[in-house]
C-alpha cells in the first residue's frame, strides 16, 4: 500500500537542486531510508541517466515504494532493498553515490555511524554521501521550531533527536569521508555533502 508523506513534496526540489550539481551524470544512486518511496520516485524521474536504488528496513515502507515503484513504471528505478543502515553488511557493495534524507535525526545514532561506515565501504573515492534533515551546528543559534522538534522527538525516543553537525564531521573523518557543503534549505534543514577521500 502506498504511502504519503506530505513533507517530501515540499523538500524535494529543493533537495533535487542540490543534488543536480552533486550526482554523477551517470551510475547507481543508492538511498538509504526510502521511507514512503516518493522521494525516489520524484528523484528518478528527475534525473533519468541515473540508476535510483531505494531501500529501507521497515517491511511495510518497502512495500509503499514498490506500490510507489510498479505505479510510475520508470526503467531506472530499481526494486526496493531491505537495507538496515546500522548493518555492517549491506546487499549492495558498489554505488556512485548515497542519499539519506531524513534519517539521522529519527533513528539511534548507530545507524549515522553505520551510514557513514556503509559510504566507505560502497563509494569510489570522491563519491559523494548527501544528508538531509535538521542539525545543530556549534555558534549558530538554533531555530526554536528544531528545538521544540528535538524535545518532541527524545520524548518519542531517547535515542533520537537533532544531531551536532560537528559530531557527523568526526564521524566522516573517521571513516575517511569530507564535508565538502552545507546548503541552507527551506524550514530550518541542511543539506550536507561528504565526498570519500
Amino acid at each position: 500500500m502506498k504511502r504519503h508523506a506530505p513533507a517530501t513534496a515540499r523538500n524535494r526540489e529543493p533537495i533535487a537542486q542540490v543534488l543536480a550539481g552533486e550526482l554523477p551524470g551517470s551510475g547507481l544512486v543508492l538511498e538509504v531510508a526510502s521511507g514512503s518511496g516518493e522521494h525516489a520516485l520524484y528523484f528518478a524521474q528527475r534525473f533519468p541517466a541515473l540508476d535510483w536504488q531505494p531501500s529501507d528496513p521497515d517491511p511495510e515502507a518497502l512495500g509503499s515504494i514498490a506500490a510507489w515503484a510498479a505505479e510510475a513504471g520508470l526503467t531506472n528505478l530499481r526494486p526496493p532493498l531491505l537495507l538496515d543502515a546500522a548493518a555492517k553488511e549491506w546487499p549492495l557493495e558498489r554505488a556512485d553515490a548515497l542519499l539519506c534524507s531524513n534519517m539521522v535525526h529519527i533513528s539511534p545514532w548507530e545507524a549515522t555511524c553505520g551510514l557513514f561506515a556503509g559510504a566507505e565501504r560502497v563509494l569510489a573515492a570522491g563519491g559523494p554521501l548527501v544528508l538531509y534533515g535538521p542539525w545543530f551546528e556549534s555558534g549558530v543559534e538554533p531555530a526554536p521550531s528544531n528545538c521544540a522538534f528535538d524535545a518532541s522527538l527524545r520524548q518519542r525516543d531517547p535515542q533520537w533527536g537533532i544531531r551536532q553537525l560537528a559530531e557527523a564531521d568526526e564521524l566522516a573523518a573517521s571513516c575517511g569521508l569530507r564535508r565538502t557543503a552545507r546548503v541552507a534549505m527551506p524550514t530550518n534543514n541542511l543539506t550536507l555533502v561528504y565526498r570519500k577521500v
